[in-house]
């Protein structure tokens, strides 16, 4: 039996290493985006006129993204008639009709003052300056950028978050302390990797 008295003592290491590469993960941001100072101009997207616009990109494979949507959700809540949101949906070129059609883009859809588009191979995210899903830009009505980042605090987590209360400060009093914030979520420039998005499922 002697032989097996270390089993115990090898398997709570090897948890919590397990656990520790799982934290890390979550706790660990994404590319940050490189928005232009003023809303592009070759961009499809239309900003709104009169308010300030929110573009998110997001992958709707990722599970990273409903966190960042809830919190779209909770934002737009606070701020009614102050803001359109624009959520742009990666899907590759060539990949089936409605692949980029998942529940994420119907929560997304029924968010008052959320339009969701199909972005073919991310086109419309790359003139954001955008890599990671979750991605958030802000525009005043006059088109000066406002704020980039993310509005979860980790991958994942819906809550209490400095991006959101960014964007909304900046909203509501026209000012906020912070104007950039991590962003947690899936890669944009590696969408279809299978060991990505299985690293990702591990923290939900």
């Amino acid at each position: 039996m002697g032989k097996f008295k270390f089993l115990p003592v090898l398997w709570i290491a090897a948890v919590g290493a397990g656990v520790g590469l799982v934290w890390d993960y979550a706790e660990t941001p994404g590319v940050q985006a490189h928005p232009p100072d003023r809303w592009p101009s070759q961009s499809l997207v239309r900003p709104a006129k009169k308010l300030s616009t929110l573009v998110m990109v997001a992958h709707p494979q990722c599970p990273c993204t409903r966190a960042s949507i809830r919190e779209l959700a909770r934002l737009m809540a606070q701020c009614p008639g102050l803001v359109r949101a624009h959520v742009l949906f990666y899907k590759p070129r060539g990949f089936s009709p409605g692949w980029e059609r998942t529940d994420l883009w119907g929560e997304a859809a029924s968010i008052p003052g959320v339009e969701v588009f199909s972005d073919i191979d991310g086109e419309e995210g790359r003139r954001f300056g955008a890599f990671t899903s979750g991605q958030t830009i802000l525009y005043s009505p006059s088109g000066q950028l406002q704020f980039e980042g993310g509005i979860t605090s980790s991958r994942g987590h819906s809550g209490d978050n400095f991006g959101r209360s960014s964007i909304v400060s900046i909203l509501t009093r026209g000012t906020a302390e912070l104007r950039r914030t991590p962003v947690f979520g899936c890669s944009l420039v590696t969408p279809g990797s299978e060991e990505h998005h299985a690293k990702a499922s591990q923290t939900h």
